[in-house]
């Protein structure tokens, strides 16, 4: 008897312990919330932005429901002005575009499908029609289910396939038990379309969120990712400190595609040129996480063997990330970039001497493990430079399609360039105050 009293107590206190812990860690969640939520909103404030205006889209489609005089012209088919609302309206312009369109189009072909094949079933007599109408969803959803199998189709009309199939079986289902069904599907069309362009208006016309415009500054930030590490990583590859950051983002256009032209983007801009580009930045980002695990790897060469190329490596690898950050700043201010950059000539004779060197014989008596090494390093440095190589060609063929303004020298407007000056006279004095020296100055 004691002992099964012993036993219950210590259950007790086991669950009372598990209650407790229960509580404790839904106090620390609750409050790590608030915290939580700040983050997400100083990562993106347009977040906010954003959520203000989907509860204004839904307050101003819900009139409907608030007015007698409106509730009275379209019923309970107002709901789907909400819904609409809810389903169609993105963070970005682009996004919201793409599905409110895709929405509004599928309803009304699906609407005016849904209407014949209902009239058509009517025609043998209601004997058949329900047989017919079977026939006629089974057709067009085991049609619409295939084709959202092609690529392209999943890719940009998925969206607007499924509205298409939902909207004809309601319309042509529902209208075997309903005799209005014209006028049914008249309210259905008409709410869904007022809730489309209610979330367009609320999207485009406040504080608009173009993701062409982020797609651009988000290649333009990988390319100078790209081009902080290949400028610092000669020396990091010598004194094999701290791990740089790489490029791993993925770009979509899918919704810039939908938008229209708007700031510095004109019509029917080469978004697809943007895929072209992110797809080259990946691969050159691949070989940057190889070239950072040489930099913690167990195998390390001597100091004596890195000397004998400490200078090729982080003249290639230096000359080249200055070559892809001013193709990184062209392309953020949207600005021809140079034909005849002397960053671009200077990587191209630094990889043109690191395979020289290589083809030497620097590496007679050095050890085997070491050599391979620095072979392994000094191949991947030179995929990148072949990399940024195939980025600069595509950047110019965006520049190109995109009609990237020229930038002309200050010398050829007729107007100085103060800065160059300012900086000379600086040097200058900077050297007078040697008296060895003389100074020369060539206006």
């Amino acid at each position: 008897m004691e002992a099964n009293v012993v036993v219950e107590g210590r259950s007790a206190n086991s669950r009372l312990a598990l209650v407790k812990d229960s509580i404790v860690k839904i106090r620390s969640k609750v409050a790590e919330f608030p915290g939580k939520m700040k983050k997400v909103a100083e990562d993106d404030p347009r977040r906010i932005v954003h959520s203000f205006k989907v509860g204004l889209a839904i307050t101003l489609v819900s009139l409907f429901y608030y007015f007698d005089h409106l509730y009275v012209g379209f019923g309970s088919s107002a709901m789907w002005a909400v819904l609409t609302v809810i389903v169609v309206i993105e963070f970005s312009v682009g996004a919201t575009l793409g599905k409110g369109l895709n929405r509004g189009l599928a309803t009304f072909l699906a609407g005016t499908l849904g209407f014949g094949a209902h009239h058509l079933a009517n025609l043998p007599g209601q004997e058949l029609q329900p047989i017919l109408l079977g026939i006629f969803v089974f057709i067009l959803a085991a049609t619409v289910s295939f084709i959202r199998f092609f690529p392209r189709m999943k890719v940009r009309y998925d969206y607007g396939l499924l509205i298409f199939m939902l909207t004809f079986c309601l319309i042509s289902v529902s209208g075997y038990r309903d005799e209005e069904v014209l006028e049914m599907a008249h309210k259905r069309v008409s709410t869904i379309l007022i809730g489309g362009f209610t979330a367009i208006f609320v999207c485009i016309f406040i504080c608009p969120v173009w993701a062409g415009e982020d797609l651009h500054n988000l290649v333009a930030n990988n390319l100078e990712k790209v081009a902080s590490f290949l400028e610092g990583f000669g020396d990091e590859y010598f004194r094999k400190s701290s791990e740089p950051e790489s490029n791993k983002a993925s770009l979509q256009v899918n919704f810039a595609r939908w938008e229209p032209p708007h700031g510095r983007f004109r019509f029917r801009h080469p978004w697809k040129q943007y895929l072209k580009i992110g797809s080259l930045t990946r691969q050159c980002a691949y070989r940057i996480e190889a070239l950072n695990g040489c930099l913690n790897s167990d195998v390390q060469a001597s100091p004596e063997t890195c000397g004998n190329f400490r200078e090729a490596f982080i003249k290639a690898s230096s000359e080249t990330g200055k070559a892809v950050k001013g193709l990184a700043s062209a392309m953020r201010t949207m600005t021809l970039p140079s034909a005849d950059c002397p960053q671009t000539t200077k990587s191209k004779n630094a990889a043109d001497n690191l395979k020289s060197l290589l083809r030497t014989g620097l590496c007679q008596g050095i050890d085997i493990v070491e050599i391979l090494e620095v072979a392994t390093v000094a191949s991947l440095l030179l995929d990148v430079l072949a990399c940024t190589e195939k980025i600069s060609e595509s950047i110019h063929e965006l520049a190109s399609l995109a009609h990237f303004k020229r930038l002309e020298p200050d010398e050829k407007d007729g107007k100085p360039d103060l800065d160059k000056q300012k900086q000379v006279r600086q040097s200058s004095n900077s050297i007078a105050s040697n008296h060895h020296h003389h100074i020369i100055i060539i206006e």
